[in-house]
């Protein structure tokens, strides 16, 4: 592997052609991290926040622990949640579904 990436380095009759291979090669690698792994995060980050922007009093929530309720109160970042005969408050970062629709790449959750 060391070899390999030596003789890209080494002088070759163009100057600069083996450095510019190892330049594009580790760009077209940023590219494919950038769309497989980054941009999908983001969009999922994205759409995660507009379903909990949109959550209200009166929806039906699972909560990452899996605690199923009905929202009794909507604070900024806090949700009361009734669920059978308790009552918890529980971080709006921590649902991962409200009504049908679930959070995208929420574990455990199908959807």
């Amino acid at each position: 592997m060391t070899h390999s990436l030596l003789a890209l380095i080494a002088p070759t009759d163009s100057p600069g052609g083996g450095l510019t291979m190892l330049l594009l090669q580790i760009g077209a690698i940023g590219a494919v991290f950038y769309f497989l792994i980054l941009r999908p995060q983001q969009q999922a980050r994205r759409k995660h926040e507009e379903l909990l922007k949109t959550l209200k009093k009166g929806d039906e929530i699972t909560t990452v622990g899996g605690l199923i309720g009905k929202v009794k109160d909507v604070k900024e970042n806090r949700i009361t949640v009734e669920s059978g005969s308790a009552t918890v408050v529980v971080e709006r970062a921590r649902i991962v579904r409200v009504g049908d629709q679930s959070a995208p790449g929420a574990p455990g959750v199908q959807g």
